[in-house]
């Protein structure tokens, strides 16, 4: 294990942090607000520690797959560590548990949140909040490779550790060149989403917040009722589309502008994606219609916001839809486990992972029926290897695994089984709202200290996907081996 490499990455993605939140203490200055000192105190500290960690030189140039597994999984949990220190510091988060909890859910997109009178923040603060989201929807370690020329190609480890998805490639053949066009994509889309926000009346400040939590899909809002607060039609479509986007593949994006539209068409996992979101809206609307709205239009309005966010893992909301059907609950349920599409900023499963188990599954009910034929794996007319297979079956499995142990440690608190149930879910899932207690409309401040650290845990392995997170915990990883 090279340490000296991974703790002096780590130091620069520390710093990285410093200048990032320097664009939060100049949101906070512009408002004239007190929490101007905590960003500032918290950026000198970031820049002391990221400083003494970056002069750790190390002997060996060399990152191999564990070295980038190891700064990854490290770079979450102290990007995450102080990035709490704004919410501790300025008092808007007095509890050192709970503003870990709320940094964790800001840079892994989940949304989920402990405060109960959001209004009241500073704007800093909440500017912060959802620029977390930002910044960790397409990734912290791939904007260090983004905007850092001197980082090494073989610091592909790092980018396969921390992208979402089964098979993270490149875009043109060099790495670092890879990242800036996903995030000059990231960078327009959210530009061209806070434009239209502004044309549909929403004040600049509110669009700039909610424009970062759509391209993060992770869901903070600067109110308590999230975007029904806002009751405005253009607005929720804009928001909408623009969630289904982001969850969208990006490299179907470079397709796209790169003028192979067909191909982008012709996917399946795009496919899959957005045959779900159709059905799902659709046996929706039609469930609300009559029973919880009036109108067809008004139930296609609410469904169609709802299973884009869940879908996406956003978490934005325009009703209450703990109050809905159990049929239509049901279904947003089943989305919130899988997710969007592979190379996205959303959570879940992933559509990708869902579409090779099913074919794994018909696989085996064809050996069973011809058990001496050969079937083959494919997506897009290419044979997948068994490596890839394998990956996804064990992802799924310790994606069960862990929900499985969580739920059961959380359940000791006696809370209702729903509201455990969704809250587990929602974090591993990084989507946000659950049902019960964490619903659209609720939050997570009264569980317990130990269930909101087995929650935490969740978030970060959700985001990195469970491996990296999994590996620091093998003993094994950190001993000297031969490579």
């Amino acid at each position: 294990m090279n340490y000296r490499m991974i703790f002096g990455n780590l130091g620069t993605v520390l710093c990285i942090e410093a200048a990032l939140m320097t664009l939060a203490s100049i949101v906070s200055a512009i408002y004239g607000q007190d929490d101007v000192y905590a960003f500032l105190i918290s950026i000198a500290i970031l820049i002391v520690v990221g400083f003494l960690l970056h002069l750790l030189k190390p002997k060996d140039g060399q990152m191999y797959a564990r070295d980038g597994f190891a700064t990854v999984a490290l770079s979450w949990l102290f990007i995450s560590l102080f990035g709490a220190l704004p919410y501790f510091i300025s008092g808007a988060i007095p509890t050192p548990i709970d503003a870990f909890f709320e940094s964790v859910s800001g840079f892994s997109t989940t949304g989920a949140t402990v405060l109960t009178d959001i209004e009241s923040l500073p704007r800093g603060i909440l500017f912060w909040r959802s620029f977390t989201h930002w910044v960790g929807g397409m990734g912290v370690l791939a904007l260090m490779l983004a905007i850092l020329p001197s980082v090494k190609a073989n610091t592909v480890h790092m980018l396969v550790a921390e992208s979402p998805g089964p098979t993270p490639g490149k875009l043109v053949p060099k790495l670092g060149q890879t990242v800036k066009i996903l995030y000059v994509i990231y960078s327009a889309m959210t530009a061209l989403q806070i434009i239209l926000l502004i044309i549909s009346g929403m004040p600049v400040y509110d669009s700039v917040i909610h424009a970062l939590g759509t391209a993060g899909t992770g869901g903070f809002s600067i109110r308590s009722t999230s975007i029904g607060a806002y009751n405005n039609v253009f607005s929720e479509v804009v928001i909408a589309v623009f969630m289904f986007l982001f969850g969208t593949n990006f490299a179907l994006y470079y397709r796209m502008i790169r003028g192979n539209l067909k191909s982008c068409l012709r996917d399946a996992e795009f496919r899959f994606y957005l045959g779900t979101v159709l059905v799902s809206t659709v046996l929706i609307t039609l469930d609300l219609t009559g029973k919880v709205f009036g109108s067809f239009w008004e139930a296609l309005r609410h469904s169609s916001f709802q299973v884009s966010s869940i879908i996406t893992t956003t978490g934005y909301s325009t009703a209450d839809f703990n109050l809905w059907p159990s049929f239509s609950k049901a279904i947003l349920m089943l989305l919130l486990f899988i997710g969007a599409s592979a190379g996205s900023t959303a959570g879940g499963i992933k559509c990708i992972r869902i579409v090779l188990l099913m074919k794994l599954v018909r696989r085996e009910v064809h050996r069973i029926i011809h058990p001496r034929s050969v079937y083959t794996v494919r997506i897009n007319g290419k044979a997948v290897d068994e490596d890839v297979l394998s990956g996804v079956t064990v992802f799924f499995y310790a994606f069960m695994c862990i929900f499985a142990i969580a739920l059961l440690i959380v359940s000791l608190e006696g809370k209702d089984m729903i509201s455990n149930f969704t809250a587990v879910a929602t974090c591993i899932g990084n989507v946000g709202p659950g049902l019960g207690i964490v619903g659209p409309m609720g939050n997570f401040s009264s569980y317990s200290v130990l269930s909101k650290a087995v929650f935490t845990f969740c978030m970060i392995a959700g985001r990195l996907e469970i491996m990296p997170v999994l590996l620091l915990l093998a003993p094994t990883f950190w001993k000297k081996v031969n490579i």
